[in-house]
C-alpha cells in the first residue's frame, strides 16, 4: 500500500463519511459491526439504548456508555449509613441505560450468538426466519417487510422501527463506534502528527480522532476513531402504538356498481356506512390469482378469502368466469391496498349474482357449491376422513407443508394460459397419482406379484383386481392419462406423445379453461368412487 493511501485511510474520512451518512426511515442502520485484520485495521460498532434525560450527559466524552459485556441482569451496591444495599437491575445500569444487541456467550461450551433485545422484536412482533437469520414484520394487510437482518459480523436494522421504538421508550440510540487504523510507515512519513488530532462535539454526536507512533510487529503508526452519535425518537404521535400514534382516517375505493343509458359506468364509495351496502360488485376472475399464487398467506375458499387471521372477504366464486362482492363488505373488511387491487380487475356488472350465493347469503339456507374445484376439495377431504374413520392409513398420502400448496391451488383456471393449465395439471396428478400409497397397497398384493408391478396406478389397479372390486377401469385410464399428460407435456418438451394424450383429453379441441374442468369432473368421480371403496371396507379386508 502506498504512503497515499495509508495517508487517506489512517485520516479516516470514509469510515466518518460512514458513519455519519445521512439514513432515510426506510434505510438499514448498522446496530453492530466487527470487523479485524492483523496489522492493518480493527472496527467495531456497537449501540445503546440511552432515557432522553441521559443524552447530554453521555455527549460529555467519547467514551462508550455501554460495552459489549454490560446490560446484563445484574445487581449494583449501594452504600447507605455504612450499610451494603444491593438493588436489582434489569440491564444492569442504574443510569437507565439498555442494550439493543446482546451478547450471549457461554463459556466456549456452547456456540456464542448476538441477540436482539427482546423488547424490540416483541414490540413491533417480529417473526423471526431462522432460514436467512432477519426478522420479518406484517403489516395490517399481510405485507411482509424485512426490519432486521443478522450476519456474523454485522447486525442492520431498519431505521423506521428503531425510531418507533425509541418514541414509546423515550430514548436515543446511542451508535458506539471504534475505528482503529494501523499503517507499516511511521506518522511522519505520512506527513501526520499528534497536531492532526480532532474532536467534535455538539447535541447529537461526540468523537475524537487520534493519532500516534508505535513499535509492534510490522505495525509503526496508527490513528483512533472513538464515539458516538445519537438517533432521536419520532414524536410518540407517529410511533405507529394504538394509544400513541394519530387514527388514520379509513380510506375507501369507488367500484362500479351500475351502467347508465349512456353506457358510462356509475361507481360508488365503497364505504360501509353508505345505504348501498348489498349492491353486487362484479370483478374478473383473474382477481384471485394473487390470492392462488401464495398459498402460506391466502386461503381462497368455498364463498371465502382470508389472509391468515387479518382479514376475511365473502365472496362469490361460484361463476366460471368472475367473482361478485357486496360493495359494503368490501370498505369493511379489505385493507385500502387490497381494496386497489380488487378495483384493477372490477367490470361492469353483467347478470346477477350465483344461486348458491343468494340462498346463503339472502336466504340463509345451507347450500352446497356447485364448482367443480370446490367439489374437488371437499370429496378429497372425505376420502382422507373416511380413511382415517375405517382405514389405519391414508389411500392418498398427505402432503408435507412445503407441498401442500399443490392441493389449495386446484381451481379452474381464470385464463386460456397454457403455463397456468400445465402448473394445475403438474399439482393434480401430485395430488391423485404421486401421493397415491404405494407401501400400503403392495401389503394388498401377495409377494409373487409385486416385482412384475411398476408404478402407483398399476399397484391400485391390481388391488382392485384382487379384491373384485367393480368398475373400475374408466378411473384406472383417467389416472393413466393424466400421468401421460403430465409427463409428456409438463415434465418434458411438448411433442407427439403429447398431442396424442391432449387430443384424448380435447385439449386441441376445446378451450383449456374448458379442457381442465373436464379433466377435474373426473378427477372428482374418481374421488367418490375411492371414498366407496373404502366405505365400503373393501380394502381391509385383506389385512
Amino acid at each position: 500500500m502506498t504512503q497515499r493511501q495509508d495517508k487517506i485511510r489512517l485520516m479516516q474520512e470514509q469510515n466518518l463519511e460512514k458513519i455519519f451518512k445521512k439514513t432515510l426511515m426506510n434505510e438499514m442502520v448498522t446496530v453492530y459491526y466487527s470487523d479485524s485484520s492483523e496489522g492493518h485495521h480493527n472496527h467495531g460498532i456497537y449501540c445503546a439504548l440511552i432515557p432522553n434525560s441521559e443524552v447530554k450527559k453521555c455527549l460529555v466524552n467519547t467514551a462508550w456508555d455501554l460495552s459489549h459485556d454490560d446490560g446484563k441482569p445484574r445487581a449494583i451496591v449501594h452504600y447507605e449509613n455504612g450499610v451494603d444495599v444491593p438493588t436489582y437491575y434489569r440491564y444492569g445500569s442504574d443510569r437507565g441505560i439498555e442494550p439493543l444487541i446482546f451478547d450471549r456467550e457461554f463459556h466456549g461450551i456452547r456456540p456464542s450468538y448476538k441477540e436482539i433485545n427482546e423488547e424490540f422484536r416483541l414490540f413491533h412482533n417480529l417473526f423471526h426466519d431462522t432460514k436467512e437469520n432477519k426478522y420479518i414484520k406484517i403489516d395490517d394487510n399481510g405485507v411482509e417487510e424485512v426490519v432486521a437482518v443478522l450476519r456474523e459480523h454485522e447486525i442492520q436494522i431498519r431505521l423506521k422501527e428503531i425510531r418507533q421504538f425509541l418514541a414509546i421508550k423515550e430514548m436515543h440510540l446511542a451508535i458506539q463506534f471504534y475505528y482503529r487504523e494501523y499503517s507499516q510507515q511511521p506518522l511522519e512519513q505520512l506527513g501526520l502528527s499528534l497536531a492532526d488530532n480532532k474532536v467534535v462535539h455538539n447535541e447529537s454526536e461526540c468523537w475524537a480522532l487520534g493519532f500516534g507512533d508505535i513499535r509492534c510487529a510490522n505495525v509503526n503508526g496508527y490513528s483512533r476513531l472513538l464515539g458516538k452519535k445519537m438517533i432521536a425518537p419520532l414524536p410518540k404521535s407517529q410511533s405507529g402504538m394504538w394509544g400513541f400514534a394519530q387514527e388514520e382516517s379509513d380510506q375507501y375505493a369507488d367500484f362500479i356498481i351500475a351502467v347508465n343509458d349512456d353506457g358510462d359506468n356509475i361507481t360508488y364509495s365503497a364505504n360501509p356506512e353508505a345505504p348501498n351496502y348489498f349492491t353486487p360488485v362484479h370483478f374478473r376472475k383473474e382477481v384471485l390469482d394473487k390470492y392462488y399464487r401464495k398459498p402460506s398467506k391466502f386461503s381462497v375458499e368455498d364463498n371465502y378469502l382470508r389472509c391468515g387471521s387479518l382479514w376475511g372477504l365473502q365472496i362469490d366464486n361460484h361463476h366460471l368466469d368472475k367473482v361478485c362482492v357486496w360493495l359494503g363488505d368490501l370498505g369493511c373488511t379489505l385493507p385500502y391496498e387490497e381494496q386497489l387491487h380488487w378495483k384493477s380487475h372490477n367490470i361492469a356488472p353483467e347478470g346477477t349474482i350465483s344461486d348458491v350465493y343468494y340462498k346463503r347469503q339472502i336466504l340463509g339456507e345451507f347450500t352446497d357449491s356447485n364448482q367443480l374445484d370446490h367439489i374437488f376439495k371437499g370429496r378429497y377431504n372425505a376420502l382422507n376422513d373416511a380413511c382415517t374413520k375405517i382405514l389405519t392409513w391414508q389411500l392418498l398420502l398427505p402432503f408435507r407443508p412445503e407441498d401442500s400448496h399443490h392441493l389449495s391451488s386446484i381451481r379452474i383456471p381464470a385464463t386460456e394460459e397454457q403455463s397456468e393449465f400445465d402448473e394445475l395439471i403438474l399439482s393434480l396428478a401430485k395430488i391423485l397419482v404421486d401421493s397415491l400409497n404405494e407401501k400400503q397397497l403392495n401389503k394388498l398384493i401377495p409377494d409373487k406379484d409385486r416385482p412384475n408391478i411398476k408404478g402407483s396406478i398399476s399397484r391400485l389397479e391390481k388391488v382392485f383386481q384382487l379384491l373384485n372390486i367393480n368398475s373400475y377401469e374408466e378411473h384406472i385410464d383417467f389416472l393413466r392419462k393424466l400421468q401421460n399428460l403430465r409427463s409428456t407435456g409438463v415434465a418434458h418438451r411438448k411433442g407427439s406423445d403429447y398431442q396424442k394424450i391432449a387430443d384424448e383429453f380435447g385439449v386441441t379441441s376445446g378451450s383449456l379453461v374448458a379442457v381442465f374442468g373436464e379433466i377435474l369432473r373426473r378427477a372428482n368421480d374418481l374421488l367418490e368412487f375411492l371414498t366407496k371403496v373404502v366405505q365400503d371396507g373393501l380394502l381391509n379386508s385383506q389385512e
